[in-house]
């Protein structure tokens, strides 16, 4: 419960204290115009760029699905590095990595095809952009990112199945009521803010699980090398930077309703895409390793030697 009540009011700031500092804003905005625009357009599609803002989404796209292939090469280059009992976190490492490089690389074909250039700006022309792509692709790595972990802590098969289970269920209500949301961000502030906060609901809760996980594993763990049990409880503190990045995020259509608020809005996606999955990765990955000198497995000896 000390976690929980630590937990509560950080992992609600993204989302619900940027709901009374934005509102007024909000009902200022002339895009949220239900009238205007159908239900399911992305606040991307509505705005005029110039080409240095269209560019930069553009380069900062290119940049996260090159980001995810490069993870991709580095996990499968590293894998013989983990004890059996560890590599599974690397084998989902790459799952992730592939499977944001595709969707990463769609959402980049996406927005390159979706606008023409036309009297000095870049505008909207016969296909709609849709941050919808990162949805589906969450729908598959937030899983597999949870499951990493419970990997690398070496939980029993009974407590990895039962928070296996919590993460599974949680982080897909998690990212598919904020889908439900993204949907109204443009025509309906009420559907975006309800859909929001039930997402917040699930973050807190997933998030929650995380910290008492962790604890828990770090404490039965207290002789292991190189202070590993601080290692493991970084990784939350991490986690819950890393992913606070998401809800932000998706609040931009309210907070800034401009082209530059577009541009910010994919830097934020990307940076989060970036850390969440590649960095955290490779967090794991070196705690794997270092779990695995500790079982005396050679390969982990021998790079950590280099």
């Amino acid at each position: 419960m000390r976690l929980f009540r630590k937990l509560l009011p950080i992992a609600a700031v993204p989302f619900f204290s940027l709901l009374f500092s934005t509102i007024g804003r909000a009902q200022t905005a002339p895009l949220l115009s239900a009238s205007e625009y159908p239900d399911g357009l992305n606040f991307e599609n509505i705005l005029a760029y110039s080409p240095l803002q269209h560019d930069i989404i553009s380069h900062v796209l290119t940049l996260g699905y090159a980001a995810q292939a490069a993870g991709l090469v580095y996990f499968l280059a590293t894998l013989s590095n983990i004890a059996p009992r560890y590599r599974l976190s690397s084998v989902l490492s790459a799952v992730v990595m592939s499977s944001a490089f595709l969707e990463l690389f769609q959402l980049s074909q996406n927005w390159n095809d979706a606008f023409v250039f036309t009297d000095g700006v870049w505008q909207l022309g016969t296909e709609a952009f849709s941050n919808g792509f990162r949805y589906m692709n969450w729908s598959i790595d937030v899983p597999m990112l949870l499951l990493q972990l419970v990997v690398v802590l070496g939980l029993t098969r009974r407590r990895a199945v039962s928070y296996g289970t919590q993460f599974i269920i949680g982080g897909l209500l998690m990212i598919w009521t904020g889908y439900i949301g993204q949907f109204y961000e443009v025509t309906n502030l009420t559907q975006f803010w309800i859909w929001g906060a039930i997402s917040t609901v699930f973050y807190i809760y997933v998030l929650f699980v995380i910290g008492q996980m962790i604890n828990t594993s770090a404490d039965a763990l207290p002789n292991q090398p190189d202070n590993l049990p601080k290692a493991m409880r970084n990784v939350f503190w991490y986690i819950l930077l890393t992913w606070t990045l998401y809800p932000i995020a998706y609040l931009i259509p309210v907070l800034l309703p401009t082209a530059w608020g577009a541009v910010i809005r994919q830097i934020i996606y990307t940076t989060a895409d970036i850390s969440s999955k590649v960095i955290y990765g490779a967090i794991l990955s070196y705690i794997a390793r270092k779990r695995s000198e500790d079982l005396a497995y050679e390969p982990a000896i021998s790079t950590a030697r280099r």
